[in-house]
């Protein structure tokens, strides 16, 4: 039996389905900017370029290599520059459109709703996320979930990003944790796993992929539901 009291989740990709969301959202925005007309033939080719750059950019972003700004708007401006485009305005406008656009999409990872649910009954849960914070508590109320968490910590509120310890260490210091009682679930080896383990805390690694690694982690989940058996 653990003595876990507080259940720390990050959002995206761990709750919230980020990739289908974000392909909805690049989706529509490729229609309303008429980019075919622009020499951009293909939107599934579009929107791999924008993934593999956001994810570069995001990574960038975390390690404090770049700053919010550039990683807002230089992620469209580089994948439309892959086809010539190199409209700043353009990407500008599609880049503050997909910030509006993106965080009301609603898809979430199967059983998230009634695992939160579940959940919510035994421990005090809480976010951590390095995603902006203007955006996350818009993801959260638009999915019906705010009433699950007690707190949302962004890394902008922390100022420190996932992996560094230290935003752990804030969010255990606001809601009045100890390592020892606190549990991280996340999808991010790096991110959410291996920051959690250097803070001291017990981690869930969800990996419905199931990605290979070597990590020494606490648990290993492909499916949220297994949440319910594991606590």
């Amino acid at each position: 039996m653990n003595d876990y009291k507080h259940i720390f989740f990050d959002l995206d990709q761990t709750l919230w389905d980020f990739e289908t969301n974000s392909r909805e959202a690049l989706i529509e925005l490729a229609h309303k900017y008429k980019l075919s007309e622009k020499g951009i033939d293909s939107i599934d080719e579009f929107i791999a370029h924008y993934i593999h750059i956001n994810k570069r950019m995001w990574d960038e972003y975390g390690k404090g290599v770049i700053d919010k700004n550039t990683l807002r708007y230089d992620r469209f401006h580089e994948a439309l520059s892959k086809y010539d485009i190199t409209d700043r305005a353009l990407s500008k406008s599609i880049a503050n459109d997909y910030i509006t656009i993106s965080p009301l999409k609603t898809n979430m990872f199967p059983h998230s709703i009634e695992v939160l649910k579940y959940l919510s009954e035994k421990y005090s849960l809480h976010i951590i996320t390095n995603g902006f914070e203007e955006v996350q508590h818009i993801k959260i109320k638009n999915c019906g979930i705010q009433q699950y968490f007690d707190q949302i910590i962004t890394s902008e509120r922390a100022g420190f990003k996932k992996p560094d310890i230290r935003i752990f260490q804030y969010s255990m210091d606001v809601v009045d944790a100890s390592a020892l009682t606190s549990l991280m679930i996340g999808d991010s080896l790096e991110a959410d796993i291996i920051g959690a383990r250097g803070a001291g805390l017990h981690q869930v690694y969800f990996n419905p992929a199931g990605n290979i690694h070597e990590e020494d982690i606490t648990y290993e989940i492909k499916n949220l539901r297994e949440l319910i058996d594991l606590l």
